[in-house]
């Protein structure tokens, strides 16, 4: 069975909130997030409320095979700029091989053709080179670096700042789409 119809994208709602938290609290989700420290309910409760309010972020949960498995976040929605960022993460630890590539794909045709976003930017902290091959892989490209910008383990660290354009996207899904192909069920 083809990866792409066992798997989906579904806007997160408050039954999400604890399975959300505890993948957002592991260590090697939290080590290389902006805010590292471990997040309580009450905190988290308080994000979701605000973001349900706020126009400009988009919450998803990815399921594979009807498993919740990861998240993925558009914040900074700017429709007249037709512009935003994303976040994301698959939580589970024994999610296939591959789950990634497979969100990373479901989210890129959700803000690119549902939402026709221009052009999608990412803010990666330097040492996470996974997340840094992981972009390019999807056809991000580097836009800049901010130095010394974010404090990490006691010392600053540089934020790597890519993007992706809706054209470019149009150029690179052919790719990913066969390298999925290419994953097992």
């Amino acid at each position: 069975m083809n990866l792409l119809e066992c798997a989906r994208l579904e806007d997160m709602n408050s039954s999400h909130l604890e399975m959300v938290l505890n993948w957002r609290n592991q260590e090697h989700i939290r080590s290389v997030m902006f805010h590292d420290w471990v997040i309580s309910l009450e905190e988290h409760r308080m994000w979701f409320d605000k973001i349900k309010k706020d126009e400009r972020i988009i919450v998803k949960i990815f399921y594979l095979e009807n498993v919740p498995v990861g998240v993925v976040n558009f914040t900074n929605i700017d429709f007249e700029n037709s512009k935003c960022s994303w976040g994301f993460y698959v939580g589970d630890q024994n999610a296939p091989k591959g789950s990634g590539t497979l969100m990373g794909y479901l989210a890129l045709n959700f803000v690119f053709e549902e939402l026709n976003i221009r052009k999608l930017c990412a803010e990666i902290i330097s040492f996470n080179e996974r997340s840094i091959r992981y972009h390019q892989r999807l056809g991000f490209k580097t836009e800049g670096v901010l130095r010394e910008h974010v404090l990490k383990n006691k010392q600053y660290a540089d934020v790597i700042l890519m993007a992706l354009f809706n054209k470019e996207w149009k150029e690179q899904k052919s790719i990913i789409q066969h390298m999925i192909e290419g994953m097992r069920a």
